[in-house]
């Protein structure tokens, strides 16, 4: 099993430090965001957009394996 790069680890850490370390900072129900308290909106939209970074760590673990074959040839 080889190590994760350095940028699929930052891109999997940015969702999860918004998710669960700043909601104290914005933990209030004003401003309503779509009819939703702004807390609630911040959650679900960085549920929605984590698929994004997900898709950027795995796209960045591919080219890394490419680019590790083409040097081994």
């Amino acid at each position: 099993m080889k190590k994760p790069s350095i940028t699929a680890i930052l891109l999997g850490l940015i969702p999860f430090t918004a998710v669960c370390f700043t909601v104290s900072l914005w933990d209030r129900i004003e401003p309503m965001v779509l009819g939703l308290p702004f807390n609630m909106f911040w959650l679900t939209l960085w549920i929605l957009i984590t698929p994004l970074f997900m898709w950027g760590a795995y796209h960045a673990e591919v080219s890394k394996q490419a680019s590790g074959e083409e040097k081994g040839r």
